[in-house]
């Protein structure tokens, strides 16, 4: 079974042996993100190229490399605290009702 993740088609023929690729562990080890959040990225259309051969995942190097490069914006930083959120929305409908 293999998939072309990042381009359009499943074929073995998508494949482009001119570029060099990496498995998810090595992709995780020199990105520093976790191999979860790369195969995530590898079904994000867009996001990091690559493809899946079997039940393993590979990753092109070039795209690796354009996607550390490019600005992210920082993804959340833990759950919201219900009671920090509603203390701040009382004092906002407090001051503006002032």
């Amino acid at each position: 079974m293999l998939k072309d993740i990042g381009g359009n088609g499943v074929s073995s023929k998508n494949i482009d042996p001119e570029r060099e690729y990496i498995p998810t562990p090595e992709a995780s080890r020199r990105s520093g993100l976790s191999k979860v959040h790369i195969v995530r990225l590898l079904k994000t259309p867009g996001a990091l190229e690559g493809f899946q051969l079997g039940r393993d995942w590979f990753v092109y190097t070039d795209s690796l490399e354009k996607y550390m490069t490019s600005p992210h914006k920082p993804g959340p930083k833990g759950p919201i605290k219900k009671g920090v959120q509603k203390r701040s929305n009382e004092t906002s409908t407090k001051e503006s009702n002032s």
